[in-house]
């Protein structure tokens, strides 16, 4: 398996294990009748995000944000696997993404300004870069 394609493996547990970080404290905060019904906004009164605790809606927030960046990551590694498009940088790239994702959740939930924000950016180059070097 090529590195990137391990990289966007390990991306999908990692985003596994985001749900966890995020599952058991929000079920914990609103109790398993609420985070087992079909959560309308009639019946909760208000989306779940904002019934839970500060740093337990960080965690939702930052788990959604991972569902946007591997839809282009996965992006990235496809067309790169597929397109033959293998490099060193690439590789490099995948292994940033990987590293930027994982630091972005502490990052999120302690609210690290503007750290978060920063990571978040390496991550997306990362990603953007493989895209541009398939291409080339």
């Amino acid at each position: 398996m090529t590195p990137e394609l391990t990289a966007l493996a390990l991306a999908g547990l990692l985003q596994g294990i985001q749900f966890c970080l995020m599952a058991v404290p929000a079920n914990i905060e609103l109790g398993p009748g609420r985070t087992m019904s079909p959560r309308d906004t009639s019946r909760m009164g208000k989306p779940i995000i904002e019934q839970v605790s500060d740093r337990t809606g960080r965690l939702i927030r930052a788990m959604n944000n991972h569902f946007e960046a591997l839809i282009l990551f996965t992006l990235a590694v496809v067309v790169i696997s597929l397109g033959d498009k293998n490099t060193g940088l690439t590789a490099a790239c995948a292994w940033i993404y990987l590293g930027a994702r994982i630091l972005y959740i502490p990052a999120y939930y302690f609210g690290w300004t503007p750290w978060r924000s920063l990571i978040w950016f390496v991550g997306f180059l990362s990603t953007m870069l493989m895209i541009v070097s398939a291409l080339i």
